[in-house]
């Protein structure tokens, strides 16, 4: 249950936000948290959603974009100066609460500092214990008070390591419709209603689309010279991946592909089926109950270190696969992956004719995305936002309590 503040009750919170996806949770959760504390500060590190919600941002956000163990590594002086920095300022301002919203690399060891130092901490965004060492959940326990998790199974884990976790629901399960239409979504990108359509998203990072873009658009290549009359759809998620893409769609026979800059929900629901990169991406088609091919590669390096030591717990990579098994709907993989060395476009192609020549098979997995949508608002009403609000505001330290910020 929402609880409103007096305006005088005026909490400085700090939020740590890593990359886009933590700034737009990071601006809902402002909104959700100043219903409930009207005159609260909020610092830290975010990007523009945040700001436009009155955060004030010690960094940009862009400092901690970095992915996987080689680009860390590359990093690693500017994060560690970066975490420093950061801690510095928090000491100084003893914010009532600090939340890491998603970056554990970094956010894990800020909140661990501080909750040793007697400040209370939480964090947004479960990693995925499921997938990486179980036994980590207890290490983030001593770095978070409170755990918020976005997908079901997670909280029962902590729980098995004695941490306080709540599921929150996924914020993406508010964004789209049960049953989502695309008529609309065609007429907006200026696509016929009659052709079969393809979106094609090879990842939103300028690094993603330099070792796998390539490999995407041949296979799109390969699936267009099989299906005349076949449209394809390329979102760019930013000016630079516009720039690659627009290099690696030359030529490219028969219809050109329409590449669009942003735009990825509309290309999602205007399409038959997605070809695209494993991520956060799979789970927004998931929700807009297109069948979908997944593929991925990381970098060489960061792959041969987690086979080494031995982190992967799963043999399923893309959301939906993952959610699927979790939520009871078998062994079996509801949408073709292919990771690594399998990731070529022979294999990505094939799968994608097979997933747009069976209709029934489609329609199979657009029930099973249904049913997983559902889970992921687990029964509760409201938006995610709100109920990761609820969860954190019975650990912000009243006004009295507080040293005045510096």
């Amino acid at each position: 249950m929402q609880q409103t503040r007096s305006p005088s009750d005026a909490p400085l919170i700090a939020l740590i936000a890593g990359e886009d996806s933590g700034d737009q949770l990071g601006a809902d959760l402002i909104v959700a948290l100043r219903h409930r504390f009207p005159g609260a500060r909020f610092v830290g590190i975010g990007g523009r959603r945040m700001l436009a919600q009155g955060f004030e941002s010690w960094y940009d956000i862009r400092e901690l974009s970095v992915m996987g163990f080689a680009e860390v590594v590359k990093h690693l002086p500017r994060l560690l100066r970066l975490r420093r920095d950061l801690l510095a300022k928090l000491f100084a301002a003893r914010p009532a609460l600090t939340v890491g919203i998603d970056a554990p690399d970094f956010n894990l060891a800020v909140e661990r500092k501080l909750k040793e130092a007697g400040l209370v901490t939480a964090h947004y965004v479960s990693p995925s214990v499921w997938a990486w060492r179980e036994k980590r959940a207890e290490k983030i326990g001593h770095s978070a008070r409170r755990v918020l998790c976005l997908f079901p199974m997670e909280p029962p884990i902590y729980a098995r390591h004695g941490v306080d976790a709540r599921f929150v629901g996924h914020p993406l399960a508010d964004r789209f419709p049960m049953v989502s239409e695309r008529d609309k979504p065609r007429d907006a990108l200026g696509l016929p209603h009659d052709a079969p359509v393809l979106a094609v998203l090879p990842g939103s990072r300028p690094s993603e689309i330099e070792r796998i873009g390539a490999t995407f658009i041949d296979a799109a290549r390969r699936v267009a010279a099989s299906m005349p009359g076949l449209r394809i759809v390329v979102p760019a998620a930013n000016e630079r991946v516009h720039e690659r893409l627009a290099t690696l769609l030359q030529g490219f026979p028969g219809t050109p592909p329409l590449l669009v800059d942003g735009r990825a929900h509309e290309a999602m629901l205007a399409a038959d089926a997605v070809l695209l990169a494993s991520g956060t991406a799979t789970l927004e088609a998931m929700l807009a109950k297109r069948p979908m091919v997944v593929g991925y590669r990381v970098s060489p390096t960061s792959y041969r270190i987690a086979k080494a030591l031995h982190m992967l717990k799963t043999d399923v990579y893309s959301l939906p696969n993952i959610l699927a098994r979790a939520c009871g709907l078998g062994r079996e993989r509801l949408v073709p992956e292919f990771m690594q060395d399998e990731c070529t476009p022979d294999n990505l192609a094939r799968a994608t004719l097979d997933l747009l020549a069976d209709s029934e098979r489609r329609g199979a997995i657009v029930a099973a995305f249904e049913y997983l949508h559902q889970e992921l608002r687990g029964g509760l009403e409201g938006r995610a936002s709100d109920h990761a609000a609820d969860a954190l505001a019975d650990l912000v330290a009243p006004r009295s309590s507080q040293q005045e910020p510096l």
